[in-house]
């Protein structure tokens, strides 16, 4: 097996709005960025692995055909929110079996204008109900029993975590947004780049009680990609490659466990925990050697829960972690810099790659305004709804 892996080059695209540009344009752009960063070319890449959640699928093919067809294995991935970082740890398994020294990993989608996202057709109409499919005697109950869209689900997790542990209120969940919005002034790349007032955000559009529009995440166009490399063929390269190598100290993917009752609320909880353990196991470190964290902020009400779920706080104690101020730029363990989903923007299947390339972008020093300085060690974080979450830790070079 390979020794440790490591990112040698990541880019992203600017995300928002890109009419000019299809999928395939976004994720050729960067993925050859992302190998013009780490100094390589396709030739040198023995894997590609390229998610893309809402296109016909066979993405990876078409980005070959773009960017150079060299016969390579190609996985296409399709996982929820989690399928950028199914993709890279598709590349990175591949390098740790030993099939490959060097792999690509591109997440792409485009979304600008897709509206909420919701799934799950009603089975008919009237007040009959026609249970049809696998999942027919569930999905169609949307509207009836609860609801399985995205912002309704964060919007009853946020408020079970307010009621189970106290401390919650429409304008803390303002707050956090704030945070994210004021963060994003100082990442070009964001879908948007505006501070938002606390009136502002709170007097929006309600999307799904206790968030706003401005705090749920944006739906846009962008794609982002890494290149991973084993330690051993690091070790081949140049000194500048090997400074600006990001070690990634802990891959994860989870699913959710078995549990009762657990086919009535989605729990995003429990299977960030399980990934979280696992990967401070893998990693050897612990939240507290965190220097910053970009966690899936799809609403303002999913950001406070992993607080908890990513043990950056005692179990119970998100709302004091984020009233000490703890998770602005400028607090002990910043958390969403890039300014989150709530601003950065969410092109689904890019998402997973682009919290990677904020956190290397800090490990490097190479974030300009917003950099962390000092920063030695960050997690990345993931979650898609079915459900699918995936952790990264990420550490500096010691060179």
């Amino acid at each position: 097996m390979a020794d440790d892996i490591w990112i040698l080059g990541i880019r992203m695209t600017k995300f928002g709005k890109h009419p000019d540009k299809d999928v395939v344009d976004l994720a050729a752009e960067a993925a050859m960025a992302a190998l013009a960063d780490g100094g390589v070319t396709m030739k040198d890449i023995g894997i590609l692995a390229a998610g893309n959640l809402m296109g016909g699928g066979g993405i990876g093919q078409q980005i070959q055909k773009q960017i150079g067809q060299t016969g390579i294995p190609v996985y296409n991935v399709a996982n929820a929110c989690a399928t950028g970082a199914t993709a890279l740890r598709t590349a990175i398994m591949a390098i740790k079996a030993g099939e490959c020294d060097m792999g690509l990993a591109v997440g792409v989608e485009k979304l600008a204008g897709a509206g909420l996202l919701a799934g799950g057709a009603r089975a008919g109409d009237g007040n009959h109900f026609t249970p049809s499919g696998r999942q027919g005697a569930i999905a169609p109950l949307d509207g009836r029993v609860g609801t399985e869209t995205m912002p309704g689900v964060f919007a009853q997790i946020g408020m079970e975590y307010g009621h189970k542990y106290g401390g919650t209120s429409f304008e803390l969940f303002a707050r956090i947004s704030q945070k994210n919005h004021e963060h994003s002034t100082l990442n070009p790349l964001a879908a948007y780049t505006k501070a938002m007032s606390l009136e502002q955000i709170m007097g929006d559009v309600m999307i799904a009680y206790p968030n706003t529009r401005p705090m749920c995440s944006a739906n846009c166009d962008g794609a982002a990609a890494a290149v991973v490399v084993s330690g051993q063929k690091l070790r081949t390269l140049s000194l500048e490659q090997q400074k600006r190598a990001v070690k990634v100290s802990a891959s994860v993917l989870t699913s959710d466990p078995y549990e009762e009752a657990c086919q009535i609320l989605p729990n995003v909880n429990t299977l960030t925990r399980n990934a979280a353990t696992t990967a401070y196991e893998q990693a050897g470190v612990g939240p507290e050697d965190l220097n910053l964290v970009e966690l899936h902020d799809c609403f303002a009400t999913a950001e406070l829960v992993h607080y908890d779920n990513l043990m950056l706080c005692p179990e119970g104690g998100a709302v004091d972690f984020f009233e000490s101020g703890a998770t602005w730029r400028t607090g002990s363990t910043p958390v969403n810099v890039s300014g989150g989903l709530e601003s950065k923007g969410h092109p689904i299947a890019a998402t997973g790659i682009a919290n990677i390339w904020e956190i290397c972008h800090h490990l490097r020093g190479e974030a300009g305004d917003r950099q962390i300085e000092g920063a030695k060690v960050g997690l990345a974080h993931v979650i898609g709804l079915g459900s699918a979450c995936g952790v990264h830790i990420l550490e500096k070079s010691g060179l």
